[in-house]
């Protein structure tokens, strides 16, 4: 596809200063896509939440007496395999998965196909589905502390207070004698570690989010049950029944392969630690399920926990970010328009509509609200308002 630059654009290298006239230094109106884009990202990651909170109570009633390594290759071999399904016969706007991408994703892989659902579900049936589903809200600490520490994604006030309310609720959890039923200790330590394996996997899915995420999906769920799947051959471990497994395959398919690709497109608008937090909400879900289902487990640490856990969620949801900055020439290429705001080149012949191909940025010097999304992965000189 030919494309040349806007004869106004600034040469790379060249920075305008905040007072200069420019089309590229400029005040961006609050009303604008971007605020569109910010909304679809935090629509994108509630329903991902809902699609996998609603799948933590049957993993457990699928899962039986099998193995938790068995388990976990049926989970992401039914969300591999409802990717394929859904990429078959359709074309994409989406920038395509290279060999280059294959080590990241095989590490991706690691962590979120193979290590955080086999502590997952060797976890579950030790703390019930209901303190279970809430402790999975670490995961949202976790994703933002660790897309702080590499990413450099910013945390304000608002954010700080509600991972500590967040961690708070964890730590009850963990402690687990409020109630009549105390919670296994153990199960809250598998759990927990699902949640960090999980967030270390959405840190290192961030360079992956701008691309086709139905081809993300396929190779990292495929990836993940071939390791697994090997693994419980190999040593004969217990498989549940075929009603199980089917239980299993279909929790895959709308909990890890449906959600995990709306998390990628959420990602791409909003960044990894916003969408992480907003992703907090599945465990709410997953415990509001099981509680209607009949469990009880957990008592007043439960109760406590999740009114600590729903302040950290809507104060994670509510937080805005805006100030004046600045953006470096740079070169990629992933599905954009050219009504956003950052995609001002052209075509001959024009292109309209969502699309992918190569291409460039000027430096650009603006203002507007913006979340850490491809274009605002900037550095913060100073530590922003909340």
């Amino acid at each position: 596809m030919n494309t040349r630059r806007d004869s106004s654009s600034n040469r790379a290298g060249e920075t305008p200063t905040p007072d200069e006239e420019s089309p590229y230094n400029r005040e961006v109106p609050a009303g604008d896509a971007h605020r569109s884009a910010f909304g679809r990202g935090v629509l994108l990651a509630a329903v991902a939440a809902l699609a996998f909170g609603a799948t933590t109570p049957f993993i457990a009633r699928g899962q039986g007496k099998a193995s938790p390594i068995a388990t976990a290759c049926l989970l992401y071999l039914g969300a591999a395999a409802a990717a394929l399904l859904s990429r078959l016969g359709r074309p994409r706007p989406d920038a395509h998965l290279r060999a280059a991408h294959l080590p990241r994703l095989a590490l991706v892989a690691g962590f979120g196909a193979v290590l955080a659902p086999v502590a997952l579900a060797w976890g579950l049936p030790r703390t019930g589905p209901t303190a279970g589903s809430l402790l999975l809200c670490l995961e949202a600490v976790f994703t933002a502390l660790l897309a702080w520490l590499v990413h450099r994604e910013p945390i304000g006030r608002r954010v700080a207070l509600a991972l500590a309310l967040m961690t708070a609720a964890g730590a009850l959890l963990a402690t687990g004698s409020l109630g009549d039923n105390p919670i296994d200790r153990l199960g809250i330590a598998a759990l927990a570690v699902a949640t960090l394996a999980w967030a270390s996997d959405n840190v290192l899915t961030r360079p992956l989010a701008d691309l086709d995420p139905l081809s993300v999906v396929a190779v990292k769920g495929g990836l993940g049950a071939l390791a697994t799947g090997t693994v419980a051959l190999v040593a004969r471990l217990a498989w549940p029944t075929p009603g199980g497994a089917l239980l299993l395959a279909a929790c895959g398919a709308t909990g890890y392969g449906l959600s995990l690709q709306l998390y990628l497109l959420a990602q791409r608008r909003i960044g990894t630690g916003r969408t992480g937090s907003i992703f907090a909400l599945a465990p709410f879900f997953g415990a509001a399920l099981s509680f209607a289902l009949g469990d009880r487990s957990g008592g007043i640490a439960v109760a406590a926990a999740g009114g600590l856990f729903a302040i950290g969620v809507t104060l994670h949801a509510t937080e805005r970010h805006a100030h004046h900055h600045e953006h470096e020439p740079m070169s990629h290429d992933h599905m954009h328009r050219h009504d956003d705001g950052h995609h001002d080149h052209v075509h001959d012949p024009p292109v309209e509509g969502a699309h992918s191909h190569p291409h460039e940025h000027p430096a650009v010097t603006h203002s507007h609200e913006h979340a850490p999304d491809l274009h605002h992965r900037h550095s913060h000189r100073r530590r922003p308002s909340a």
